[in-house]
């Protein structure tokens, strides 16, 4: 079954072989947890931001309508409950213990190791006092290497906004990491 297309399993699902959703999820379940770890860090349970977005993935299947890529459905869905659950946490984004990004570990020299986790720490807090819209872009951007139009498709808004967003948060976290 793990053959089948997106768009064949949304169907048999749909056609009721519910059974089959279990491959959706198991196709898609860690990229939307990496998608919600690198949004939220440890400001929400990033299990249970997953399940909760495969619940609403499983309710918005009928309104999928092959317009745009189905991995970019699950993505809108995912960046949605994440800045749900982040507003009604209210926690800080990031702690001090979080590692949300990869770490390089190629230097053998310790101290270069730590100046870049510092730096990496400093660069998170930053982007996690972004506005929402911004953290958004700016991480589907650089992290998870999305297009412009990804993006726009992704939050649902035009292409020009999505240059707005990714420019105006350079600009401010580069505003904020002066100032730390």
């Amino acid at each position: 079954m793990d053959t089948l297309s997106d768009e064949e399993l949304i169907q048999a699902v749909l056609g009721g072989k519910k059974h089959l959703y279990t491959v959706i999820v198991r196709r898609y379940q860690q990229l939307v947890a990496n998608l919600i770890f690198k949004m939220a860090g440890d400001a929400i349970d990033v299990e249970e931001a997953t399940q909760q977005v495969f619940v609403e993935l499983y309710s918005a299947l009928p309104r999928f309508k092959n317009k745009s890529q189905f991995s970019t459905y699950i993505y809108r869905i995912a960046v949605n409950t994440a800045n749900k659950m982040l507003h009604s946490s209210k926690r800080y984004l990031f702690s001090s213990t979080d590692t949300p990004f990869d770490t390089p570990s190629g230097d053998r020299n310790i101290e270069q190791q730590l100046i870049r986790g510092e730096q990496q720490q400093i660069v998170r807090r930053a982007i996690g006092q972004l506005k929402p819209e911004q953290r958004t872009a700016l991480i589907l951007c650089t992290y998870d290497d999305f297009s412009y139009q990804q993006i726009a498709d992704v939050m649902q808004v035009s292409l020009s906004k999505v240059e707005s967003l990714i420019f105006r948060a350079k600009k401010n976290l580069k505003q904020m990491i002066k100032s730390l």
